[in-house]
């Protein structure tokens, strides 16, 4: 989504995908880095993503043009938290709580 997008469109975009509506549209660049470097540091498909440790409660994570959905195991250290919040202010993208439904937009940068 563009900077502009307001909570409620967040949550929105989230109902439409559990409907399994997904655009029909190239993949946002900034998904796909966010995908690469996260499953980089924490597989979620082979052998590693079945290792104890994983932080993953469920692998493969869903992957759609414009969203990742990740399901955190209860065990999940912290720095793997640390690791995608990190990730999403660097390109800009929202965070989606679906535990509570809060949105955590990514850090306004100053100049």
């Amino acid at each position: 989504m563009d900077n502009t997008a307001m909570p409620d469109d967040v949550r929105a975009a989230n109902a439409r995908c559990a409907r399994g509506e997904h655009p029909q549209r190239p993949a946002d660049p900034r998904v796909v880095a966010f995908y690469d470097a996260l499953t980089s540091n924490y597989p979620d498909r082979g052998p590693r993503a079945t290792l104890p440790g994983t932080p993953w409660a469920s692998a493969p994570l869903h992957a759609a043009a414009d969203h990742i959905q990740m399901r955190l195991d209860e065990q999940c250290p912290d720095a793997v938290l640390e690791t995608i919040e990190k990730l999403a202010g660097e390109l800009n993208l929202d965070l989606l709580d679906l535990q509570d439904g809060t949105v955590y937009p990514p850090p306004v940068k100053s100049r």
